[in-house]
C-alpha cells in the first residue's frame, strides 16, 4: 500500500479473515512489521473505474484477479497498481518481480487483537500506544 493507513486496514482485513476461520481465542493474537521501501516498475493500472476491471476489484472473490495478474505477468507485465479495498482512498500494488522493489527497512511493530468477531484493536509495541479500529 502506499500509505500506512491502507496498509494497516488491508492487513487488519485479511488477518480477520484468517481468525475467523481457523477459531483462534480471543486476545492480543499476532505481531506485524510495517516494511518500508521503493518501486520502480512500470505498473499496469486498474484504478478508475475502468468496467473491464470490476470483477478484477471484487471485495471477496479473488479468482477474476488472480487470473488478470497471471495473463499479465505471461504477457511480460512488472505488476499492477489498483484501489485498495477497504481504504476508499487508497492504493495498493501487486510486483510480480521482488527486485522491483528496493530492500525493505523495518517500520513500526504492530500487536493486533481480535475480539472473536474482528481485530478491534492495533497496539503499537514500540510505543505501547493502543488504537481502536473503526468499524466499516
Amino acid at each position: 500500500a502506499r500509505t500506512y493507513e491502507t496498509a494497516l486496514l488491508e492487513t487488519i482485513h485479511h488477518h480477520a479473515c484468517f481468525m475467523a476461520q481457523t477459531g483462534q481465542p480471543l486476545g492480543w493474537t499476532s505481531q506485524f512489521r510495517e516494511l518500508v521501501l521503493d518501486i520502480r516498475a512500470s505498473l499496469h493500472d486498474l484504478r478508475g473505474g475502468i468496467d473491464a476491471f470490476a470483477s478484477a476489484l471484487d471485495l471477496d472473490d479473488y479468482t477474476t484477479a488472480q487470473q488478470l495478474a497471471a495473463a499479465l505477468r505471461r504477457s511480460g507485465s512488472e505488476g499492477l497498481v489498483y484501489p485498495s479495498r477497504r481504504d476508499p482512498d487508497g492504493i495498493c500494488v501487486g510486483l510480480f518481480y521482488p527486485d522491483l522493489a528496493s530492500p525493505p527497512v523495518q517500520g513500526r511493530h504492530l500487536d493486533y487483537h481480535w475480539d472473536g468477531g474482528r481485530v478491534d484493536l492495533v497496539r503499537d509495541a514500540g510505543t505501547g500506544e493502543v488504537f481502536r479500529v473503526r468499524e466499516f
